[in-house]
């Protein structure tokens, strides 16, 4: 019983993962980008603490890829977001009818199944200004919770930023 829990569990936890797209400047050498900062002033979207958090994640994984944040970097992140609110429609419609004595109906019952789901849309994009201008994007799109503990948040965070850096820097043809 406690392995058939924890499948079902890994199965609810894995099904509502993120969804990640890139693009990127072909021609780019990204060899070139040692070290990084953001953008001041940027409008992330976020709250100011979940902003906090979302850099936190993003300055440990790039620190493990070998960047470096400075106060004089080679390129300049920018991060976006927007909470996108999707409705279930799900309706269940019901027919009844009848043969020889020309007697027929209807009846057709809208059921709501779920409820409002939640997602973040999180661009990350970055920009060399001396050069190429945006060279690199990253767009995911995640669940999300606006109710959840500040720990659950910066785990989140973790997760949906390990998932966006898996694959930088792209393989070159």
């Amino acid at each position: 019983m406690k392995n058939l829990k924890f499948i079902l569990i890994t199965f609810i936890l894995t099904s509502c993962g993120t969804k990640v797209h890139y693009d990127y400047e072909k021609s780019t050498d990204f060899n070139h980008y040692k070290t990084y900062n953001y953008f001041d002033g940027m409008e992330t979207g976020l709250s100011e603490l979940d902003t906090k958090r979302l850099m936190r994640s993003m300055d440990a994984k790039l620190e493990t890829m070998g960047l470096t944040r400075s106060d004089h970097p080679d390129f300049f992140i920018d991060i976006q977001s927007q909470e996108i609110q999707s409705r279930n429609n799900s309706n269940v419609g019901v027919g009844l009818g009848g043969g020889g004595g020309n007697v027929g109906g209807g009846i057709s019952v809208g059921l709501p199944i779920g409820g409002h789901k939640s997602t973040r849309e999180l661009v990350i994009e970055f920009v060399d200004d001396s050069k190429t201008g945006m060279f690199w994007q990253a767009i995911s799109e995640s669940s999300y919770s606006p109710n959840d503990t500040p720990e659950k948040r910066e785990e989140r965070f973790h997760k949906v930023v390990e998932k966006i850096f898996s694959t930088y820097p792209p393989k070159s043809e």
